[in-house]
């Protein structure tokens, strides 16, 4: 019997949604040659209907998508230009306009069928990317000097690093012995679609009801994207509703500023909990997105902070790689870990503080979170501050959050 043929590459990504894709991306843009491989096969060009699945894409997320030459395959997307946050039946509420910056949109909100298209497409772009799907991995070995990946078909891959792109639940991970921490919310966020009556005006709602956060999302047209967090015991029963009661729940909570509204067929429940890594890299191997740190979607930052982690390991690894290092040995790979846990470590933290400030309906807390909305409302500099936070353009940015390519880096 011939030996199966070993293929090499400089990496190979575990995992191919939009942060596997765009890690993949990002290195062969750069002249690196990556290997992603999934489980599943690519979608079709572009699925045949919505099935109610949007990511919110922060301003520099979209800059990070342009350098790498994927939002010009994003089919159709919704400038978030306000965003407005309030506290049950307040009358008070924090109120972000893009107009009080730069008049930029403070992010996008696009479907996931588009985003996951444009990824492919751009991927089918560049000569030095190649996916792998669907395929099985039977083995992976690592060793001091390189990763070896078998797969189940007899195709064997061997580079320098291993990137773990496979999720919450990542398999990479838990091979390599890295230990993660978090817990269950005890909250499961119902996902569907409404269209309306009147027209949004590009502003997203995020409104913090008893049972948890309640978000009205902008998406083209006369349409919403709605994530309804519940309680994970009433959840099961929300979703359940006939399709009259189901829309007279979510027309209490929006109330009547969106004129009639009609609820797409599609629903579903997603379990909320925490994920996060205790280190985010071992030997030849870097885990990235939901593999290194899942949060909770209270602020929708949680593919945005993965687009960072894309970002800050495309930086480190192709500036490595010009001045001729092993990308990665242990000092290439400590680089990317300082730079993103932190950021991670403080968002998950965040947003866990978050959601447990607005679930509780004691009267002095609920006193104190109206307080600091209005303090915050007043006070334009502060308001600024949190405005610059949601973009994404806060702090020490990778070049590919600036919209500026790798190919000049050095």
């Amino acid at each position: 019997m011939a030996k199966a043929k070993t293929d090499r590459a400089d990496a190979v990504i575990v995992g191919g949604g939009f942060v596997g894709l765009a890690t993949g991306i990002a290195l062969a843009e750069a002249g690196l040659a990556a290997t992603v491989i999934d489980r599943v096969a690519p979608p079709p060009r572009l699925a045949p209907g919505f099935d109610g699945r949007a990511s919110a894409i922060a301003h520099a997320s979209v800059r990070l998508l342009e350098a790498l030459g994927v939002w010009r395959h994003v089919a159709d997307h919704q400038p978030i230009l306000e965003i407005r946050v309030s506290d049950r039946h307040a009358p008070v509420y924090l109120h972000f306009d893009c107009g009080e910056l730069d008049g930029r949109p403070l992010g996008e909100m696009v479907e996931n069928r588009h985003l996951l298209a444009a990824l492919h497409a751009r991927a089918g772009e560049l000569q030095g990317l190649r996916l792998l799907a669907p395929a099985e991995i039977t083995d992976v070995v690592r060793s001091a000097g390189r990763v070896e990946v078998a797969l189940a078909d007899g195709r064997r891959i061997r580079a320098p690093l291993l990137v773990a792109a496979d999720g919450r639940r990542s398999r990479l991970r838990r091979l390599a012995g890295i230990r993660h921490f978090g817990w269950d919310y005890g909250q499961e966020g119902i996902v569907t679609t409404i269209h309306h009556e009147l027209d949004h005006g590009g502003i997203a709602h995020e409104r913090f009801l008893s049972g948890g956060p309640f978000a009205i999302l902008p998406l083209t047209g006369r349409r919403s994207s709605l994530v309804w967090t519940l309680p994970a015991r009433l959840a099961p029963a929300a979703i359940a509703l006939p399709e009259p009661a189901f829309t007279a729940a979510i027309a209490r909570r929006i109330g009547g500023f969106l004129g009639a509204i009609r609820v797409a067929d599609h629903r579903f429940r997603h379990p909320l909990n925490l994920v996060l890594a205790e280190r985010f890299v071992a030997e030849r191997l870097v885990l990235v997105g939901d593999a290194a740190h899942g949060i909770h979607p209270i602020a929708g930052q949680g593919l945005n902070l993965g687009l960072r982690d894309v970002a800050a390991l495309a930086e480190v690894l192709v500036e490595a790689a010009r001045r001729g290092e092993d990308i990665g040995a242990p000092g290439v790979l400590g680089r990317y870990e300082r730079w993103r846990r932190t950021d991670s470590l403080v968002l998950a933290t965040v947003t866990d503080g978050l959601n447990r400030l607005f679930a509780t309906d004691c009267p002095p807390v609920a006193l104190a979170r109206d307080a600091g909305l209005a303090a915050v409302e007043r006070m334009p500099p502060l308001k600024r501050f949190f405005m610059r936070h949601a973009r994404g353009t806060l702090g020490r940015l990778p070049r590919l959050l600036e919209g500026r390519s790798l190919q000049d880096a050095g």
